[in-house]
This record gives C-alpha cells, sequence and structure tokens, in this order.
C-alpha cells in the first residue's frame, strides 16, 4: 500500500479544500520536466456559470508517516512586495470575510481548473517575480494523483462570477519536486505562471505579494481564501489570523486556528502582515485539516524545496 495514503480514516483530505463539478475535460498537453506542465490557454472556457459552479470535492491525498525533511536551519530568502492602502480589521479571527481592504484584494484570487473529467477551484495569490507572472497555490491545485489540471487560470479579486482584473491563463505550471513524485503533503506547493493580459504582466495589473524561505516557526499569521463549502460560498476573500504553530503529527508543516472550508486550498499565509496596507510576506498555503482537529488549518513550510520551485516557475 502507498504509505502516502494510510491514515486517510482520520484525515480531512488535501482535496477537500479543492472546489469542483462534473464537466468535459480539456486535451492533455505534455509536461517540460516531471515537476512542470505545459499549460494551453483557456479562452472563453471559464464562464460564469462554471466558475460559480465550481462546488467542494473530496478526494484522498492525505500525509505518509515518512517524507523529506523540511530544511528549517537555511538562512532566510525573502523577496519583497510592492505597494498599497487600507484600513485595520480583528486579530486573531478564526475565518471571516475580510473588509480591511488593501493590496491583498488585488493579489489574492480563486484559481480554476480541470482535474480529470470534472471542473474544480482552489486559491492563490500573485507573488514578486522576475518574470512579474508568478501565482502561488498548493500543490494539489496544480496537479493530484498522478495527474496535471489543465485549463488552469487565475482569477484576482474573484467576486461571485465575475472577474474585474481578468482571467489569467496559465502557460506553465509547477510544483516542489516532492510533491510531483509521490504527493508528499510537506511539499503541497504549486505555482503557475500565467500569460500577459493586454500586454501587461499579472504583478502591473494587480500588484505583487512578498515571499519569504526558511522563514522559521511560531509567527503571528494572516491566512486567506475563497472558501466555497458551508458555510461560506467561494464569493468572498475570507481570512483568519492567529499565532501560529507547527504540527506535532504527521507533517511539518504550520498550523493555524481557522475554520476555513473547500476551496480554500493554496490560499497565501503571511507573516509581517500589515492590515493597514493589505501588503504581507508569504511563507505558506493553505493545505489540509485533520478530522479530528476541527477548525484548524494547515501549510508547508516554505524550505529549500519550495524556494527551488519558485525559481523554476520566475524564470519562466
Amino acid at each position: 500500500m502507498n504509505r502516502h495514503r494510510i491514515a486517510a480514516s482520520v484525515l480531512l483530505s488535501a482535496g477537500a479544500l479543492i472546489a469542483g463539478v462534473l464537466t468535459a475535460a480539456s486535451p492533455s498537453a505534455a509536461a517540460d520536466t516531471p515537476a512542470s506542465f505545459r499549460q494551453q490557454h483557456t479562452q472563453g472556457f471559464w464562464t460564469a456559470e462554471r466558475m460559480r459552479a465550481a462546488t467542494p470535492l473530496d478526494i484522498t491525498a492525505v500525509p505518509g508517516v515518512t517524507r523529506a525533511p523540511v530544511a528549517t536551519s537555511a538562512a532566510p530568502t525573502r523577496i519583497a512586495p510592492t505597494a498599497a492602502s487600507a484600513s485595520p480589521t480583528a486579530f486573531p479571527q478564526a475565518g471571516g470575510a475580510w473588509t480591511g481592504g488593501g493590496a491583498v484584494v488585488k493579489t489574492s484570487g480563486r484559481v480554476f481548473f480541470t482535474m480529470g473529467g470534472r471542473t474544480a477551484s482552489c486559491s492563490g495569490d500573485s507573488v514578486t517575480s522576475a518574470n512579474g507572472s508568478t501565482v502561488m497555490t498548493a500543490g494539489h491545485c496544480v496537479k493530484y494523483q498522478g495527474a496535471w489540471h489543465t485549463n488552469w487560470v487565475f482569477v484576482p479579486a474573484y467576486n461571485n462570477g465575475s472577474a474585474p482584473y481578468g482571467q489569467w491563463s496559465a502557460t506553465k505550471t509547477f510544483a516542489t519536486d516532492q510533491w510531483a513524485a509521490s504527493e508528499d503533503m510537506n511539499m503541497d506547493v504549486g505555482l503557475a505562471v500565467v500569460a500577459p493580459l493586454n500586454g501587461q504582466t499579472l504583478s502591473q495589473v494587480v500588484g505583487a505579494q512578498g515571499i519569504l524561505f526558511n522563514g522559521g516557526y511560531n509567527k503571528r499569521m494572516y491566512s486567506f481564501g475563497f472558501p466555497a463549502a458551508a458555510p461560506y460560498d467561494g464569493t468572498k476573500l475570507v481570512y483568519c489570523s492567529g499565532n501560529s504553530g507547527k504540527d506535532f503529527l504527521l507533517t511539518k508543516d504550520h498550523s493555524l486556528g481557522c475554520n476555513m472550508t473547500g476551496g480554500s486550498s493554496g490560499g497565501p499565509w503571511f507573516q509581517d502582515f500589515n492590515e493597514t496596507t493589505g501588503l504581507g510576506t508569504q511563507v505558506s498555503v493553505n493545505s489540509f485539516g485533520y478530522t479530528f482537529l476541527p477548525n484548524r488549518m494547515y501549510g508547508p513550510y516554505f524550505g529549500n524545496e519550495a524556494k527551488a520551485a519558485y525559481d523554476k516557475a520566475q524564470a519562466a
């Protein structure tokens, strides 16, 4: 038995944070490397109706007993964000609509893709990068059960079927080598490089958040996403905030009190988040939860493995 599938009866699957509904899948494209996938453009595929129809879907990816070590001793690597303004809101917060405004409203968005015979959704975030076109999300939001998702788009500031800043089609999607090879939950990190729209890059239109690798544990943390399962409906940006910890069970993930549900996978976790500007330093993404520990979210540690995937994406 695949050791990455044991303990399924006690874990909320990573896919429980995905959203999906049956529809026709698009033709697949060949991957450039085992940890990347060349996407097709998806003009016109994601109608408002298709986006609204992306509802929660449970799948069975769970943490295994053994997995690659997470590098926590390396020197921190920080990439700086852009600027904006907003108003403050509450800390801590177990889950509620973000009303503060600021950069995070535009950099965060919903991710839509086809997975086998289904359409599905996650969350994502525009991050500072050399190409100005890089979206950070979860590994299972780009590849799952050995197959790369297709028809992949990012919709920043998604608003109930509308795309105020456009739909950004991925030209290539990436995951950590460890996620691509064995779907190791410690390395549930994915990225996408999106094509320009109207001659502009993603970061030129919506801005970008800073990112930090090997930044350590036990931080004040803010998590964002677009949960679509009850009590949420996928129409608004939701956040959680609090003092994070470290998973003491099966992974080396960050842990945060948070009640976000299906569809929030891939949404950003920030330390050093400024409620006034809506800017932070991204250090993780929404990944999974345990069924016996409700209202707690887990996100992978951004170590050397995540940095390697990010470097491949921003250079693409």
